[in-house]
């Protein structure tokens, strides 16, 4: 997990092997979606505002997710 500077969010992890993207609320929530091509994930990173691009690419896409914690 990588630490981002965000309102939101605040870590940022990504496994290349299964396309798993997993992401640290600053609520303390973690999510994970699934199928997250890397791509997707370099332009999340790349973004200036992390939540937005998250909210209109990863969670407003195809990707099945899961609240892990």
């Amino acid at each position: 997990m990588i630490p981002v500077s965000s309102s939101n969010l605040r870590a940022i992890g990504y496994e290349a092997a299964t396309q798993t993207l997993r992401i640290a609320f600053v609520s303390s929530s973690i999510y994970e979606y699934y199928g997250v091509p890397a791509s997707v994930h370099a332009g999340l990173m790349a973004a200036s505002s992390h939540g937005s691009y998250l909210d209109a690419h990863i969670k407003k896409g195809p990707y099945c997710y899961r609240k892990v914690g």
